[in-house]
């Protein structure tokens, strides 16, 4: 994946990029998790990830549980509203796999059995 940030013709500032790379060791899956299912996430932990476009589910492996907590949509704190709380998780690819991969494309994540 790359990202050209300034056009032909265009002035750039000394010492600033003009090109973003992301490398295919880099590209991840990020999704969020219910507050109830935080305790089947842990780091190394391995799931399924089915790309629009592509048939075949492919493994990822959990690198990232955020610890901070998140509300969808935006509630006040109370008993009844916890159960919207989301936890942000990151899992990997294998690299060649993730190489055939875009920033951005919409997935579906399963854990496995």
């Amino acid at each position: 994946m790359q990202e050209t940030l300034y056009r032909p013709g265009e002035y750039v500032a000394a010492g600033m990029p003009v090109v973003a790379l992301l490398p295919p060791g880099h590209v991840k899956v990020r999704f969020f998790v219910p507050e109830p299912e935080l305790g089947r996430v842990k780091v190394g932990t391995k799931v399924t990830v089915t790309l629009s476009g592509e048939p075949t589910p492919v493994e990822a492996t959990i690198r990232y549980v955020s610890t901070q907590p998140e509300f969808t949509p935006p509630v006040i704190y109370s008993r009844e509203n916890r159960a919207k709380l989301v936890f942000m998780v990151e899992a990997h690819p294998p690299a060649e796999v993730a190489a055939r991969w875009h920033p951005g494309q919409p997935a579906e994540v399963r854990w496995l059995p």
